[in-house]
Protein backbone atom coordinates (compact mmCIF):
# COMPACT_ATOMS: atom_id res chain seq x y z
CA UNK A 1 0.00 0.00 0.00
CA UNK A 2 1.05 3.64 -0.59
CA UNK A 3 0.89 6.54 1.58
CA UNK A 4 1.18 10.02 0.16
CA UNK A 5 -2.18 10.58 -2.11
CA UNK A 6 -2.86 7.46 -3.18
CA UNK A 7 -5.78 5.48 -1.83
CA UNK A 8 -4.79 2.51 0.36
CA UNK A 9 -6.38 -1.21 0.03
CA UNK A 10 -8.05 -0.34 3.46
CA UNK A 11 -9.25 2.98 2.23
CA UNK A 12 -11.19 1.46 -0.70
CA UNK A 13 -12.30 -1.21 1.55
CA UNK A 14 -13.79 1.06 4.19
CA UNK A 15 -15.22 2.94 1.22
CA UNK A 16 -17.32 -0.09 0.40
CA UNK A 17 -18.92 -0.27 4.06
CA UNK A 18 -16.47 -2.66 5.67
CA UNK A 19 -14.75 -2.10 8.97
CA UNK A 20 -11.11 -1.33 9.61
CA UNK A 21 -8.43 -0.33 11.87
CA UNK A 22 -5.67 2.00 10.72
CA UNK A 23 -2.08 1.28 10.66
CA UNK A 24 -0.29 1.77 13.91
CA UNK A 25 3.19 2.93 12.65
CA UNK A 26 2.10 5.61 10.88
CA UNK A 27 -0.04 7.40 12.83
CA UNK A 28 2.43 6.97 15.94
CA UNK A 29 5.01 8.42 13.51
CA UNK A 30 3.14 11.55 13.15
CA UNK A 31 2.67 11.74 16.59
CA UNK A 32 5.94 11.64 17.73
CA UNK A 33 7.02 14.03 15.34
CA UNK A 34 4.39 16.42 16.46
CA UNK A 35 5.60 16.29 20.03
CA UNK A 36 9.30 15.97 19.80
CA UNK A 37 9.32 12.11 21.12
CA UNK A 38 11.58 9.55 19.96
CA UNK A 39 9.60 6.51 20.08
CA UNK A 40 10.59 6.64 16.10
CA UNK A 41 11.64 3.42 14.21
CA UNK A 42 14.64 5.59 13.25
CA UNK A 43 15.49 6.77 16.81
CA UNK A 44 14.11 4.52 19.23
CA UNK A 45 13.21 0.76 17.64
CA UNK A 46 11.90 -0.78 21.01
CA UNK A 47 9.83 1.97 22.25
CA UNK A 48 8.35 2.60 18.64
CA UNK A 49 7.52 -1.67 19.17
CA UNK A 50 6.34 -0.90 22.30
CA UNK A 51 3.73 1.96 21.26
CA UNK A 52 2.62 0.01 18.29
CA UNK A 53 1.56 -2.95 20.58
CA UNK A 54 0.00 -1.14 22.82
CA UNK A 55 -2.31 0.37 19.73
CA UNK A 56 -3.03 -3.33 18.18
CA UNK A 57 -3.91 -4.33 21.39
CA UNK A 58 -6.61 -1.94 21.33
CA UNK A 59 -7.84 -1.87 17.60
CA UNK A 60 -8.08 -5.80 18.68
CA UNK A 61 -10.20 -5.39 21.30
CA UNK A 62 -12.22 -2.16 19.84
CA UNK A 63 -12.55 -4.45 17.05
CA UNK A 64 -14.33 -7.01 18.92
CA UNK A 65 -17.12 -4.33 19.66
CA UNK A 66 -19.21 -4.70 15.87
CA UNK A 67 -20.56 -7.03 13.82
CA UNK A 68 -18.88 -8.21 10.74
CA UNK A 69 -15.33 -8.51 9.18
CA UNK A 70 -12.79 -6.11 10.26
CA UNK A 71 -9.92 -5.05 7.97
CA UNK A 72 -6.53 -4.40 9.88
CA UNK A 73 -4.30 -2.71 8.23
CA UNK A 74 -1.41 -3.87 10.77
CA UNK A 75 -1.99 -6.57 13.67
CA UNK A 76 0.15 -7.71 16.56
CA UNK A 77 2.15 -10.04 14.83
CA UNK A 78 3.73 -7.09 12.22
CA UNK A 79 5.14 -5.64 15.95
CA UNK A 80 6.75 -9.55 16.39
CA UNK A 81 8.47 -9.25 12.87
CA UNK A 82 9.24 -5.77 13.63
CA UNK A 83 11.46 -6.64 16.51
CA UNK A 84 12.70 -9.92 14.98
CA UNK A 85 13.80 -7.59 11.50
CA UNK A 86 15.26 -5.53 13.76
CA UNK A 87 17.17 -8.01 15.73
CA UNK A 88 15.45 -6.80 18.91
CA UNK A 89 13.84 -9.20 21.67
CA UNK A 90 10.56 -10.31 21.01
CA UNK A 91 9.25 -9.24 24.56
CA UNK A 92 6.97 -12.23 26.39
CA UNK A 93 4.22 -10.11 26.47
CA UNK A 94 3.57 -9.81 23.03
CA UNK A 95 4.24 -13.15 22.23
CA UNK A 96 1.56 -13.63 24.97
CA UNK A 97 -0.56 -10.72 22.83
CA UNK A 98 -0.29 -12.89 19.61
CA UNK A 99 -1.15 -15.76 21.14
CA UNK A 100 -4.19 -14.60 23.25
CA UNK A 101 -5.43 -12.12 20.84
CA UNK A 102 -6.55 -13.92 17.59
CA UNK A 103 -7.09 -12.53 14.09
CA UNK A 104 -9.33 -14.47 11.11
CA UNK A 105 -7.00 -17.53 10.18
CA UNK A 106 -6.26 -16.41 6.42
CA UNK A 107 -4.46 -13.02 6.53
CA UNK A 108 -3.66 -11.05 3.12
CA UNK A 109 0.00 -9.84 2.29
CA UNK A 110 1.06 -7.80 0.27
CA UNK A 111 4.22 -8.71 -1.65
CA UNK A 112 6.94 -5.97 -2.37
CA UNK A 113 5.70 -4.25 -5.68
CA UNK A 114 8.46 -2.11 -7.44
CA UNK A 115 5.84 -0.32 -9.25
CA UNK A 116 4.06 1.51 -6.56
CA UNK A 117 6.55 1.18 -4.05
CA UNK A 118 7.11 5.07 -2.65
CA UNK A 119 8.93 6.80 0.21
CA UNK A 120 7.10 9.43 1.87
CA UNK A 121 7.64 11.46 5.49
CA UNK A 122 6.57 8.01 7.54
CA UNK A 123 7.98 5.47 5.33
CA UNK A 124 11.33 5.78 4.99
CA UNK A 125 12.80 2.23 4.19
CA UNK A 126 13.77 1.31 0.71
CA UNK A 127 12.80 -0.89 -1.62
CA UNK A 128 15.41 -3.94 -0.40
CA UNK A 129 14.26 -3.20 3.21
CA UNK A 130 10.82 -3.31 2.43
CA UNK A 131 11.39 -6.61 0.83
CA UNK A 132 12.87 -7.82 4.03
CA UNK A 133 10.21 -6.78 5.88
CA UNK A 134 7.97 -8.72 3.44
CA UNK A 135 9.80 -11.85 4.36
CA UNK A 136 10.15 -11.43 8.48
CA UNK A 137 5.93 -10.80 8.11
CA UNK A 138 5.78 -14.14 6.24
CA UNK A 139 8.09 -15.86 8.63
CA UNK A 140 5.96 -14.72 11.62
CA UNK A 141 2.19 -14.96 10.44
CA UNK A 142 3.21 -18.47 9.22
CA UNK A 143 4.83 -19.82 12.32
CA UNK A 144 1.89 -18.20 14.15
CA UNK A 145 -0.27 -20.76 12.31
CA UNK A 146 -2.05 -18.24 9.91
CA UNK A 147 -2.73 -18.81 6.43
CA UNK A 148 -1.22 -16.11 3.82
CA UNK A 149 -3.06 -15.02 1.21
CA UNK A 150 -1.02 -13.40 -1.17
CA UNK A 151 -2.33 -9.90 -2.51
CA UNK A 152 -2.23 -9.82 -6.39
CA UNK A 153 -0.27 -7.22 -7.85
CA UNK A 154 -3.13 -4.94 -9.68
CA UNK A 155 -4.88 -1.80 -9.26
CA UNK A 156 -6.16 -1.00 -5.64
CA UNK A 157 -9.43 -1.65 -6.69
CA UNK A 158 -8.52 -5.21 -8.28
CA UNK A 159 -6.88 -5.77 -4.59
CA UNK A 160 -10.46 -4.84 -3.19
CA UNK A 161 -12.37 -7.28 -5.08
CA UNK A 162 -9.91 -9.73 -4.81
CA UNK A 163 -9.97 -9.90 -0.73
CA UNK A 164 -14.36 -8.99 -0.49
CA UNK A 165 -13.96 -12.21 -2.83
CA UNK A 166 -12.00 -14.17 -0.19
CA UNK A 167 -14.52 -13.01 3.00
CA UNK A 168 -17.66 -12.52 1.92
Amino acid sequence: MTGGNHRSLVDVLAAQGFRHMPEAGRAIIQDQVDIGGTALPWDDREAFATLMLSWELRSHREALIGPGPVIFDRAIPDVIGYLRLCGLPVPAAALQAAKKRRYARRVFIAPPWPAIFERDTERKQTLVEAKATFQAMVETYSNLGYELVALPLASVVERAKFVRGHIL
